[in-house]
This record gives structure tokens, sequence and C-alpha cells, in this order.
């Protein structure tokens, strides 16, 4: 009896460490990806998005059936000069490089405006990359910023998938961030003005969702709208990249115009081209 309770207390304690690391990371691992995976392949909602407001902790995440072999998503998605390419593509990203120091790899982000704006006047989002985990049937990935702009801290983007056995990848990837006092200040003060309209994905009720929650939501929508547009655009001839998924990210944000749209086409089209002439490496 002693042996089973102990067996049971351990068993319990492994669980619960497990369910403590995989909210610390936000990756579920390769064994619950794929039941995900295979059950929403399997349904008619490729995609879904869902976010949490923990205190002042907040996250976005999405999960979504990507009409790309995982052959390609996962070698693109364990390489950090990806993500550079990735968060360029967010309408608030003025240039990002990937840069290397003693303790490994940096992905350098400068966010700011909606609109044309000088590097040097945004504010940084230095993301520390950590190693990927790269197999044949799994890749994971994060990066954190100890502090991001606004006067949030602990900002982690990250992102998992696993290959399907219909030839296509399932992904799960992430944004999640920390406000400080400052932050939660300014938080009040956009949503009391410019941002008092905006709203998320999520339906509570007749409405959908606005507040902080919404801003992640908003944010990491766009994030993942920028990983399938950078995975689409692999297909291509390289020199026909980099304006294909410009153009696909747009387009794609145009679907959720309610929530996403700020800029017409032209005028984001014009500001990325100037921005991606900013060296990225």
């Amino acid at each position: 009896m002693k042996k089973q309770i102990a067996f049971l207390l351990a068993a319990f304690l492994v669980g619960l460490f497990a369910t403590a690391q995989a909210h610390a990371t936000g990756a579920l691992g390769a064994t619950a990806l794929r039941t995900q995976g295979t059950t929403q392949a399997a349904g008619t909602v490729p995609m879904t998005l869902q976010s949490h407001e923990n205190g002042r902790r907040i996250d976005g995440e999405v999960f979504a059936v990507l009409d790309v072999p995982f052959t390609t998503a996962g070698p693109a998605l364990a390489e950090p000069s990806s993500w550079c390419e990735i968060v360029l593509l967010h309408l608030n990203t003025k240039s990002c490089r990937r840069i290397s120091d003693s303790q490994g790899t940096v992905i350098e982000a400068r966010v700011g405006k909606k609109e044309p704006q000088p590097p040097e006047d945004a504010s940084l989002l230095s993301f520390r990359w950590k190693p990927a985990t790269k197999r044949a049937d799994y890749v994971s990935v994060q990066m954190m910023a100890d502090t991001g702009p606004y006067d949030t801290h602990d900002c982690l983007l990250y992102a998992e998938a696993v290959p399907l056995e219909d030839g296509r990848t399932f992904l799960h990837m992430g944004y999640a961030f920390s406000a400080g006092d400052m932050g939660v200040i300014a938080s009040k003060l956009y949503l009391a003005t410019v941002g008092r309209n905006k709203i998320g994905f999520t339906r509570e009720g007749d409405k959908y969702i606005g507040g902080t929650r919404a801003i992640a939501e908003r944010n990491t929508m766009r994030y993942y709208l920028g990983v399938d547009a950078y995975l689409a655009s692999l297909s291509l001839p390289p020199q026909q990249q980099a304006e294909a998924r410009m153009t696909r990210w747009f387009d794609s944000t145009e679907k959720y115009a309610r929530q996403l749209h700020e800029i017409d086409r032209d005028a984001y089209l014009a500001m990325k081209r100037e921005e991606l002439k900013r060296p990225q490496r």
C-alpha cells in the first residue's frame, strides 16, 4: 500500500512538473502536439487562437494546420535567421538582425510605429535564442527577451511543430509578456484612447474581447501569419520570396480586417520594401 501511494505521488509530481514546464516554455511536447494535430487536421477548423491573462502575465497561442511539409517547416523554424524574416513582416517591426555574442545567438528587433520610422527611434526587443530541439518528427524553438517596449518584460516567442500523416505540418506557436507598472499605465491610456475600439479574436457572449488580452491576440496572430507567409514563400525561387511573403502577410491580415487592419496595402508594401534594405544579419 505504501509503495502504491509513493508511486501515485511520484506520478502526480512528474505530471505537475511537466505541466509547469509547459506553462513556462509554451511547448506541449511532441506527443501531446501530435495528438492535437491529428484531431484538428480531421476537423473543419484548420486554425484556432486563444489567450490567457494571469495577473500581469498575458499570452496568446495559435494552433494551425499548415499546407507545408514538415521537411520544409522543421528546418526553417529551427534556423534563427528565419525568425528575423518572420518578425519583420509584423507591422510594428522596423528592423531585425541576428547577432552572436559570448552567450550564443540574439534576435534583435526594433519595434515602433505602424508607419515608416528610423529603427534607432524604435524600441529594442532583444530575444535570446535558446538552441532548438530538432528531431525527424518534432521541432521546438523559443526565444526570451528580458525587457520589451512599454515597460514589458519576460517576453516569450515560441513555436513547435510536428508532421501530419497527410504530408502537412501542425504548428503551435505563441507570444507572451508581463507588464510592469508603467506598462500597465501605458496600456490603460492606450485602451482609453486610440485602442478603445480595438478587439481580439475570442468571443465572450455576443462580443469580441477587448483590453490587454485583445492586444496579445492581435500580436500573436500577426506573428503566426508571419510564420505562415515565410514558410509558404520557401517553395518559390529565392529572388521572389521576399515580395511573396510580404504580399501574403498583408492579404492574410485583411481576412481579419476588423481586428488587424491598420494601413492600406500599398503603404505596407512600400514600408516593408524599405525596411528590408536594412542589414538583417
